[in-house]
């Protein structure tokens, strides 16, 4: 195991720790350095950075922060949170032919409450698809970690039946995600590929970063030769390079297929794609829940530990 992938199993370590979260969450500085990856906690901030994308035809998926609920009121709270983005995504012109989108975690809808959690989730789920319908735009069923992969396909499933255009997540430091990505390519079927940003087991998941690029590539070349619609989400140059020599060997138009990254990561290489023609959607969060998100980007890129630090520093 190399330094980079001691850091990153260290970091997602400490996305489960309640002393350090407190530590940063009560540094003065924190919420502005933050700001570059969460661009605030309120719906109007969502939007506005929504809005601000277009202005250089970059699309947007938007995540409101929060998992692992185990209180109902919550949950519910979370899929109102949901609602109500779609409705002022619609209001702001914002949403039509996919504009901008929702990405949804079950977790956060309740799929951990004790009984009839999984049916709670899916039922939330469900009435955000329809808000989404309603506005004209898309909804991606987020992954988590592997316990819970199983399930969440089996939410897509059954969404899938009343909302086929309802977006996967495969991530492909899990051993299984090649299998999946074949069961996946499948005509309307869209799939956001990514690395994976949880701590698994090496039953499970690929441990080194090598693996998981290699896998990384593997699946890409799946979904780039099914009838799906393929979603690259990755800041890595090569593997950028890669998708898009794969999307030129199977002569995909680039409105069969998306570059996605994350809000505040490589924001010129997000222009220079959509500039050059193709569609790239990035990912905002928002929300008070920003500490876990936080911690997970810096393990998938070192580079976004540093800028924190020399955040913390240099405003300190």
């Amino acid at each position: 195991m190399d330094a980079g992938d001691l850091l990153r199993n260290a970091l997602l370590q400490l996305s489960k720790s309640d002393g350090v979260r407190r530590t940063i969450e009560t540094a003065p500085v924190s919420r502005q350095v933050v700001r570059r990856f969460v661009p605030g906690s309120t719906t109007e901030d969502a939007v506005a950075a929504t809005a601000e994308l277009r202005m250089t035809n970059r699309l947007a998926t938007i995540d409101y922060l929060g998992e692992d609920t185990t209180d109902l009121t919550q949950a519910i709270r979370t899929r109102d949170a949901y609602v109500h983005l779609l409705r002022e995504l619609k209001r702001a012109d914002l949403s039509q032919m996919g504009m901008g989108e929702v990405s949804l975690k079950l977790s956060a809808l309740g799929q951990a409450l004790p009984g009839d959690g999984a049916k709670i989730a899916l039922e939330h789920a469900r009435e955000i698809c329809e808000a989404a319908a309603d506005a004209g735009t898309t909804v991606t069923l987020d992954m988590e970690d592997h316990t819970t992969t199983d399930a969440t396909l089996e939410a897509l499933r059954e969404l899938r039946q009343d909302f086929p255009w309802v977006g996967a997540v495969i991530q492909s430091y899990l051993r299984r995600s090649e299998a999946d990505c074949r069961d996946l390519a499948h005509e309307g079927s869209r799939v956001r590929l990514c690395k994976g940003a949880y701590k698994e087991p090496e039953s499970v998941a690929f441990q080194s970063s090598e693996e998981v690029d290699t896998a990384y590539v593997r699946c890409l070349k799946v979904l780039m030769a099914g009838d799906g619609y393929p979603m690259v989400a990755s800041h890595d140059p090569r593997l950028l390079e890669i998708a898009g020599a794969l999307a030129a060997h199977h002569r995909r138009d680039p409105q069969t297929f998306e570059y996605q990254m994350l809000y505040g990561i490589r924001p010129e290489e997000q222009k220079r794609i959509a500039d050059r023609g193709d569609q790239m959607r990035v990912y905002i969060p928002y929300g008070e829940e920003w500490y876990g998100y936080l911690m997970r980007r810096m393990a998938e890129r070192p580079a976004n530990t540093m800028f924190f630090l020399r955040g913390l520093a240099s405003r300190g």
